[in-house]
């Protein structure tokens, strides 16, 4: 079965060919980061617009590169939610149009699914079960996964979400938009035993996270150095991003490691934008190699949003797929109301 996956939830236009037997076979991504960092970001009315320039010429790309046409596609999976609704509406009225006129069914995806199951793309990749934790720009939970569909979560930010607070921590700093992978960047260069910053709940006796105190932390630091010298050089500045994401990790892998003592499991995965980030790769990878657990991890190609885990999560549901038409779309929809594969 050949799945043809659209991605469409924020500010990436992602489309991209998974066959059940061949595997992923070709994806390509439409970023709007430049377009977006004008306003210091995301204009869901710009971001709805320019999904509907990118999404036919994507699809067009991925046919090519994999020698396929659309008479080859078996069924259409999209994000139907959560997101932004005007851009949700793109992806999910250009699948249902696509689908209805090919004569084959389409497949709504949970965006979060998508982000948990990206990891199987990889070689090696994980079996049933795992902890997984999911850390992006919108999200930060840690899940148990015994299967598509069978997710319960163990614990979750009570604000910020890491990657929030990573661009929020960036803004303050003075850096472009989009800010948190560049602070990573610079923090890469910073000083680790200059400053110390708090770990928000990190001794707290359950898996729930904070981020926003953090933040604030950065703000009051900022506001001293300042006072002290009267500016912020971009040493000073580089340490203090040094710090922050000392602290962000320490905080995640931490929990992490709480999450698999809790469920017994042995298999950590991390899903999302931040899992990217090389400070956090390399603390999980050190506590993998101390502790005996393995550690996964999706592409880094795939780690932000794109079409590639909603045509995997959509062949995991091909059970579920429907006649195209009466498609709506979900901006808030909870991870626990799907059904199991």
């Amino acid at each position: 079965m050949l799945v043809l996956g659209i991605e469409s939830s924020c500010d990436e236009t992602g489309v991209a060919l998974y066959d059940t037997d061949a595997g992923l076979v070709a994806h390509h991504l439409h970023t709007q980061m430049a377009m977006h960092a004008e306003y210091g970001g995301v204009v869901p009315e710009l971001a709805s617009r320019d999904h509907i320039r990118r999404v036919v010429p994507l699809t067009e790309a991925c046919l090519a590169e994999a020698g396929k046409s659309l008479a080859d596609l078996d069924a259409i999976a999209y994000t139907e939610g959560p997101g932004l609704g005007g851009a949700l509406l793109v992806g999910a009225s250009y699948a249902n149009a696509l689908a209805f006129g090919l004569g084959i069914p389409v497949i709504s995806v949970h965006h979060l699914e998508g982000h948990l199951l990206s990891p199987l793309l990889a070689e090696p990749h994980p079996a049933f079960p795992f902890v997984a934790l999911l850390v992006s720009g919108g999200h930060t939970q840690l899940m148990a996964v015994r299967g598509v569909g069978d997710y319960e979560v163990l614990g979750e930010t009570l604000d910020d979400a890491a990657g929030e607070a990573f661009d929020k921590t960036a803004k303050l700093l003075g850096l472009p938009y989009p800010g948190g992978p560049l602070l990573s960047k610079l923090a890469e260069q910073g000083d680790p035993n200059r400053f110390t910053l708090p770990r928000p709940m990190l001794k707290s006796d359950n898996l729930e996270m904070s981020f926003s105190g953090l933040k604030t932390a950065v703000l009051t630091l900022v506001k001293q150095v300042q006072a002290e010298s009267g500016e912020l050089d971009d040493a000073t500045r580089n340490d203090i991003c040094r710090a922050f994401q000392e602290a962000i990790v320490d905080v995640l892998v931490q929990k992490s490691l709480k999450a698999l003592k809790l469920t017994g499991m042995k298999q950590l995965v991390v899903a999302g934008g931040v899992g990217a980030n090389k400070q956090l790769r390399a603390a999980l990878d050190a506590a993998a190699a101390k502790r005996g657990f393995a550690v996964f991890y999706p592409p880094l190609a795939l780690c932000t949003d794109n079409g590639a885990m909603i045509a995997y999560a959509g062949a995991q549901r091909l059970k579920f797929a429907r006649e195209a038409g009466g498609f709506g779309v979900k901006p808030r929809w909870d991870l626990a109301s799907l059904p199991k594969a």
